[in-house]
């Protein structure tokens, strides 16, 4: 387990925040209470992606611009990270399994494939990550 993953559950324990060490979706509020309370949560962080646009737009130096960007993307990333400790997810393996399902989509020629958005578009070899993750969820419920 990463530092990472060892200090969202020392601060969702601090914080009187859910913390399992099995997948579970016993939490204490049904799954659907909780998945709304966290998408209006997000939501509130993707607002401010609007405040940094801003800041870009009306001169803020590049480091102000970074530092607010940084304190965004990390803002999501440890709610995320919360969440996944609350339902006993493990974080660090789901995520190695999704990373090895984002590098399965290069095309045949091993290049990445882009859509006119610059999306990663699924090659050839890609496989889909759920398979194995609920193999790997099904085996720490045991």
């Amino acid at each position: 387990m990463s530092d990472f993953a060892d200090d969202i559950k020392r601060f969702n324990g601090i914080y009187k925040l859910p913390v399992n060490d099995v997948p579970t979706t016993d939490i204490g509020v049904s799954v659907s209470e909780r998945l709304k309370a966290f998408k209006n949560i997000l939501i509130e962080e993707v607002h401010e992606i609007d405040e940094i646009i801003d800041a870009q737009e009306s001169g803020k130096s590049e480091m102000e611009v970074l530092t607010m960007l940084a304190d965004l993307l990390g803002d999501i990333q440890v709610y995320c990270a919360s969440e996944m400790a609350k339902f006993g997810l493990p974080l660090d393996q789901v995520l190695a399994i999704i990373m090895q399902s984002n590098f399965s989509k290069l095309g045949a020629d091993g290049r990445p494939i882009y859509d006119e958005r610059g999306k990663v578009m699924k090659g050839p070899s890609y496989w889909k990550p759920e398979p194995k993750i609920q193999e790997l969820l099904a085996s720490l419920k045991k």
